[in-house]
């Protein structure tokens, strides 16, 4: 693994500062990847008492805003421009995990995938592809 731009404590403040709205904590950040954790509660449940898609969606999009701001530093301009998902499994409240993997950092576009997963499951709950544009500085 290794080091990213940005250490992991560096961009949790930074998006605190700039995404106020951010509220998932990062784990780990390298070069490779980034891993964060989101704590659901009731406002990120669906009827049935499961994790939300819209949840878990910007769970897995953040992960790789983090992944790609510890490649490329602070560049909030950098957006989403695709993401899918395959929703494997419903996520029980609790925990929730965001293992976010680049596969591809480029100077304009960056491409990875996310495998989210439930507290005490060891199989993944869902599998996102996301590319993200980057601006040209």
């Amino acid at each position: 693994m290794t080091a990213s731009t940005l250490s992991a404590s560096q961009v949790q403040q930074y998006l605190a500062d700039i995404f106020p709205q951010f509220d998932a904590s990062i784990v780990h950040l390298d070069k490779e990847g980034a891993i964060l954790e989101l704590a659901t509660d009731v406002r990120h449940l669906r009827p049935g008492g499961t994790v939300s898609g819209p949840t878990m969606m910007a769970l897995a999009d953040a992960a790789m805003y983090v992944a790609i701001l510890g490649n490329i530093g602070k560049v909030a301009l950098a957006v989403t421009t695709n993401l899918n998902i395959n929703f494997y499994r419903k996520p029980a409240p609790g925990k929730l995990r965001a293992e976010a993997r680049i596969l591809k950092m480029g100077a304009r576009l960056a491409v990875g995938d996310v495998l989210l997963y439930s507290e005490g499951v060891d199989q993944s709950v869902a599998h996102v592809t996301i590319t993200y544009s980057i601006p040209t500085q």
